[in-house]
């Protein structure tokens, strides 16, 4: 028994199986080591010269196709018949594809988020009730990096149908601030004392000029909606120094800030409603 192994084992390891076998190994960490330097040289010489998503993109496509390339080759060298495996992967490939229907949909839904370019590789974007940064935009699905650290895969097929709004496309937003103060304010001067603390924000744009808009009579306060604009980058600089700077300002200068309050009105036809104060037990003093 033990000889009919070794036989076996002899034959099995010929000189030429153990030479292509060793082609085959060669070829294989050659052939991936040269795909890392491809795609490190496409990084580097796309830093300048192309948008994040493309390096990624052309980066993906190096691999992809270059790892099917090492593959037919190591196949071949060590003499298997692809033909076979061609026949076998053809119809594995309609039972997948009959299987995986929301896939091909997704991988569609992705080449027209590629080709449409409503974000990018960097971009803030707002999708249902997710809020984060664009880390990666594959065929399948768009990762995304919450500002509380979490890892976020939505489908491909989902954004393209849904409302999708990119926060940081343009170099400039505006921060609305909706706030009211007191009826006996003078609005003049509310204003007046608005767009001051908006010229001395080191955060906030002279161009364009910041809108004050007084926009309703509330139930308790005018209210109005103070826009100042801004660069992208700076807006958690800005929401904090400029909140703040309102609400000191507003104190200094004595403008109200009011709370709803409740007036209970019975009318003139009618008498007044009574109140009466009720002293409770423990108040009550000793006799």
């Amino acid at each position: 028994m033990f000889e009919r192994i070794a036989t076996a084992i002899k034959d099995f390891f010929t000189p030429e199986r153990i030479q292509a076998a060793l082609i085959a190994l060669v070829v294989l960490v050659a052939g991936f080591l040269l795909l890392k330097i491809l795609a490190a040289f496409v990084k580097r010489f796309g830093r300048k010269r192309l948008t994040q998503q493309s390096s990624m993109l052309i980066r993906k496509a190096i691999f992809y196709i270059g790892g099917i390339i090492i593959l037919v080759t190591v196949l071949q060298t060590l003499g298997l018949k692809l033909t076979a495996l061609l026949g076998a992967a053809g119809i594995v490939g309609i039972a997948i594809g009959f299987a995986s229907q929301t896939s091909v949909s997704n991988l569609i839904s992705g080449l027209f988020l590629i080709s449409e370019k409503p974000f990018a590789v960097g971009d803030v974007i707002n999708a249902g009730d997710t809020t984060g940064i664009i880390l990666s935009i594959d065929l399948l699905s768009v990762k995304i990096r919450t500002f509380d650290n979490r890892y976020i895969r939505i489908p491909n097929e989902k954004l393209l149908n849904s409302e999708l709004t990119n926060i940081t496309r343009f170099p400039i937003r505006r921060l609305d601030i909706r706030l009211g103060v007191a009826y006996k304010e003078d609005v003049k001067r509310v204003r007046q004392v608005l767009l001051d603390v908006a010229d001395k924000n080191p955060f906030c744009l002279d161009e364009p000029e910041p809108i004050l808009i007084f926009t309703d009579f509330g139930s308790s306060a005018l209210e109005f909606l103070f826009g100042v604009w801004f660069a992208k980058t700076d807006y958690i600089s800005l929401k904090n120094s400029i909140m703040e700077e309102i609400k000191e300002r507003f104190d200094r200068e004595g403008i109200e800030i009011p709370f709803p309050h409740t007036t209970i009105y019975s009318g003139s036809a009618t008498a007044p409603m009574p109140v009466r104060l009720v002293q409770s037990k423990a108040q009550r003093p000793a006799r």
